[in-house]
């Protein structure tokens, strides 16, 4: 009888709860041989003999980070099965050095990322949050006419990575005008996604709504600037649940302060959250929320489900759908 490969979880206590549901626990248990309790970063550095003999890491929001000396204690470590997005912040040279295999759920964690956008992006087209603020404040209904509505007009996406493509399917229903702003896309993949490739500027001076989905990189920082908003259409909306890095904060405040018929969703901010004296909560076109647009609650199940298959296609030594190399991570956001 082949002997199970051995495995520990090691991720923050309240992230494993989260996303190993007692389903993903009980079809994890029957592939791999946990060999102690979950584990987080404090315990498994006090505890780091529990590594000596583990073949596989189960982890999520709060794993450990895998340098040198983590390593070190890890020699038999062949797989690491990533139960959130990003990676960038837990493995490392040596990491990438040993070729060890690392998958993640940030195909998972892009689902919830685009619905949240979608709804608002649909919600903005009619005006909604300058609506009902209005509305409130005015005690009265306005007569409307200048609502864009979901016919016709356009939405700008800027970059058109998973979650940039998983907005665009869902706004397929609607007869929209999408353009998209992103240097690596080549004008036949624009045409099988069914959007218009313009540039950043053509993109903010034409688009009702423009959503943001650049990754944080240093070349990215900083990208969106107060130019870009003092262009925007009269009554535009801008949504950014990517990061908040890449806007010029400050400009787009200053911008925003002039013109009250713009609205921001803001689901990301740079610091985050904003500081105690920061313009962005009391700014009536501003609407704020706090970093909600990816996983959460039950959502967080799905991206537990997608590690246990991808456990499954490992040990049954088949090719891994989500498997991240050190190039994707590096360009990840």
């Amino acid at each position: 009888m082949k002997m199970k490969l051995k495995g520990l979880y090691i991720l923050d206590k309240g992230a494993f709860n989260l996303i190993y549901g007692p389903e993903e626990q009980k079809d994890i248990v029957e592939l791999v041989d946990i060999i102690a309790s979950p584990q987080n970063r404090d315990s498994i550095a006090k505890e780091s003999s529990l590594l000596k003999d583990i073949d596989v890491i189960i982890s999520g929001w709060g794993g450990p980070v895998m340098n040198a000396q983590f390593l070190s204690s890890a020699p038999n470590l062949k797989a690491v099965f990533y139960g959130a997005g990003s990676i960038r912040n837990i493995t490392s040279d040596e990491f990438w050095n040993r070729r060890i295999c690392i998958t993640s759920a940030y195909a998972a964690n892009a689902i919830p990322v685009a619905e949240y956008t979608s709804s608002v992006i649909l919600l903005s087209l009619k005006s909604f949050w300058r609506l009902t603020r209005i509305v409130r404040t005015g005690k009265s209904f306005p007569k409307v006419r200048d609502v864009s509505g979901a016919y016709k007009s356009t939405v700008g996406l800027v970059s058109m990575g998973m979650i940039g493509r998983l907005v665009r399917e869902r706004l397929r229903s609607s007869e929209l005008r999408v353009v998209a702003f992103d240097p690596f896309l080549s004008s036949e993949l624009a045409g099988k996604l069914g959007v218009e490739s313009v540039s950043l500027d053509q993109l903010f001076r034409e688009s009702d709504v423009v959503s943001l989905h650049t990754p944080w990189l240093p070349e990215t920082e900083g990208m969106i600037t107060g130019r870009h908003f003092e262009s925007m259409k009269t009554g535009a909306t801008f949504i950014n649940s990517a990061r908040g890095a890449v806007v010029r904060e400050t400009e787009m405040v200053e911008v925003l302060n002039r013109r009250q018929d713009l609205t921001a969703i803001l689901d990301v901010t740079y610091p985050e959250p904003p500081g105690n004296d920061s313009p962005l909560y009391t700014l009536p076109n501003v609407v704020l929320t706090p970093h909600i647009a990816g996983s959460m609650g039950l959502e967080c199940r799905r991206m537990g489900r997608y590690m246990v298959e991808e456990l499954r296609r490992y040990l049954a030594g088949q090719q891994l759908k989500w498997n991240i190399t050190k190039e994707m991570a590096k360009n990840a956001a």
